[in-house]
């Protein structure tokens, strides 16, 4: 195929997009890939649809390969099903819910687990019937309350999502391992460097869960590994390793100390330390106890939290929604302390939460014996000594502390590193939570149902699209792998004169015979121009037919190293090819 630039839907920019933040929307919108309609909704260009539907055929070749299925749901979804699961009230404002001209209810589909659970039920009811994996590929909606970073986080996008249908939990473990298998194949074929970390199942509910993040320092998700064991998981699947208990005989009694002035953590070790008490006072001696408000989604009320944690470490908010979920999490406002009279603030401490009928849960670092600075429930009040398990007991444990590099793995095998990625994959080992809605069960051998258990296992397939862009480009532009280029070969007719001119052309047309995708630039622009233009759009050989054809020449170039070969022209077509082909 011969894609000509004088015909082509084109238009590449000089600068970067005034709302453009990250190299992909950047480049991907000069290069003239994507162009924005509005926020976090995009339109894709002739280019830009290549690369997606490149994308898409390398995510289908090797689904099919796992025995996968392809079915097509609406992306326009009645209530009802969601209603069923819960689904509809617990993913909150992140849903698009709209009505017809009746009045009835629908959402843009974010996910389709009820609906492939309900299409296995209404077609397959024998044991011979299983396993089953079914796939999809569909544009999802989000209401993201902040889209940004162009296609990387928006509100319209294109996913694959599959699920397998499994008669037990083993045969569900080995669906779950061959999807495992077959994302890393797809991850190596887009050329992304990537980790698999333990994740966090969230609203999809279900156990084992595992995250595919591209790594880049523009990505959303934070995630830590032990570089001694190859532990890896995002921040919010972390777990603390808990210290052992320690007794409580012998320890000192808490006292109540007149702090003035220490509203903050750094304040009050200040103080401390100036009061001549006999011991040297840090932030991580300090239990600060931060006030949030939850609810389910969906209600309009609001319940306080009080969550404890050693006041040397700050609230990861993600790792808290984590925690909570399905649960909404909001900050304190200024009406909430107006009603709660008993709220300090910088002076909160246990007594007074717990005294409130406060749900209260800390930190698994908090254990029995371990003595704490904190809120006395009193302006420019402190109590020192105060003892889990003897002066107050949490109502539970929980997760909400930052992670920082330099912890201890939770395998015990060293210190963790934290880095940043995008997430590209997700799978889940969803159980029989949907089965269970549903009633998803298959008539046994012994005339029996059995109930069958589910995965599902996602890839954003746009978002792939910004995240192979982020790890390869340069400051010239893009730098596609070539299986999901929109081209195999970029040739620039360098120059005006007609001899050049049938020369791109005869180059382009043995190539196109061949097999080689080819864009060609028969474009009067000058080649300064047609230069810039061909390193932007990314395109991962460049010929360049000029001045050197008189001497039987032509110039090939290759973008991702930026080396330059003189090949003669009767040898230029052959090696490319066998450059294509691999």
């Amino acid at each position: 195929m011969i894609t000509r630039m004088s015909s082509l839907f084109l238009r590449t920019l000089r600068e970067d997009p005034a709302d453009a933040e990250v190299p992909s929307h950047k480049l991907l919108v000069r290069a003239g890939y994507v162009r924005r309609v509005a926020p976090g909704m995009f339109s894709w260009l002739p280019l830009g649809y290549r690369v997606l539907r490149n994308i898409e055929k390398v995510v289908r070749e090797e689904m099919d390969a796992i025995g996968g299925q392809e079915v097509h749901f609406p992306a326009l979804l009645p209530r009802e099903p969601y209603e069923t699961t819960g689904r509809w009230t617990e993913y909150g404002d992140g849903l698009f819910r709209l009505k017809d001209r009746k009045k009835a209810d629908y959402l843009l589909g974010p996910t389709h687990e009820e609906l492939f659970t309900l299409m296995v039920k209404g077609e397959y009811g024998s044991y011979k019937d299983y396993p089953a994996v079914l796939y999809q590929i569909q544009n999802k909606y989000r209401d993201e309350a902040r889209p940004r970073a162009g296609i990387l986080r928006g509100r319209e996008f294109v996913m694959k999502d599959s699920y397998s249908f499994d008669l037990d939990d083993e045969g569900l473990k080995r669906s779950y391992e061959l999807h495992r298998e077959a994302y890393i194949r797809i991850f190596d074929r887009l050329g992304l460097k990537y980790v698999v970390v333990s994740a966090v199942s969230g609203a999809m509910g279900g156990s084992a869960s595992e995250e595919f993040l591209a790594e880049s320092e523009t990505g959303e998700d934070t995630f830590v590994r032990c570089l001694e064991s190859g532990y890896a998981a995002n921040v919010e699947a972390v777990t603390t390793p808990v210290p052992p208990a320690r007794a409580l005989e012998g320890l000192p009694a808490a006292q109540v100390h007149h702090t003035p002035k220490t509203p903050t953590i750094d304040t009050l070790v200040d103080f401390l330390n100036a009061a001549g008490l006999g011991r040297e006072f840090t932030a991580a001696d300090t239990l600060k106890n931060v006030m949030v408000k939850v609810r389910k989604p969906g209600d309009a009320d609001w319940d306080l939290l009080a969550v404890g944690v050693p006041g040397d470490r700050e609230v990861d908010f993600k790792r808290l929604e984590a925690s909570v979920a399905p649960l909404e999490v909001a900050l304190l406002e200024e009406a909430d302390f107006k009603a709660n009279a008993w709220l300090v603030k910088g002076y909160i401490g246990p007594k007074a939460i717990q005294d409130n009928g406060v749900r209260y849960l800390a930190d698994p670092r908090i254990v029995t014996g371990t003595a704490w600075v904190t809120g006395a429930d009193q302006a420019d009040h402190h109590v020192i000594d105060l003892v889990a398990g003897r002066d107050f007991t949490p109502d539970g444990v929980i997760e909400a502390a930052e992670i920082r590099e330099g912890d201890p793995s939770p395998d015990g095998a060293g210190a963790l590193v934290a880095a940043r990625g995008i997430e590209i994959g997700h799978i889940f080992q969803l159980g029989r939570k949907y089965a269970d809605a549903f009633g998803l069960d298959a008539l046994g051998p012994d005339g029996k149902p059995v109930r069958i258990t589910m995965g599902s296992y996602g890839i954003g397939v746009s978002r792939a699209v910004a995240a192979v862009a982020e790890q390869h480009h340069d400051g010239r532009g893009l730098i596609w792998p070539r299986e999901i280029a929109p081209a195999d070969v970029h040739v620039v007719i360098a120059g005006k004169d007609e001899t050049l001119r049938e020369g791109g052309e005869s180059l382009a047309a043995e190539l196109d015979a061949q097999g080689v995708r080819v864009i060609l630039d028969d474009r009067t622009a000058s080649p300064g121009v047609k230069f810039a233009d061909a390193e932007l759009v990314g395109v991962p050989t460049i010929v360049v037919v000029g001045r050197g054809l008189a001497n039987g020449v032509v110039e090939v170039k290759d973008r991702r190293t930026g080396e330059r070969e003189d090949v003669p022209r009767d040898e230029v077509v052959a090696q490319l090819v066998a450059l294509v082909r691999g």
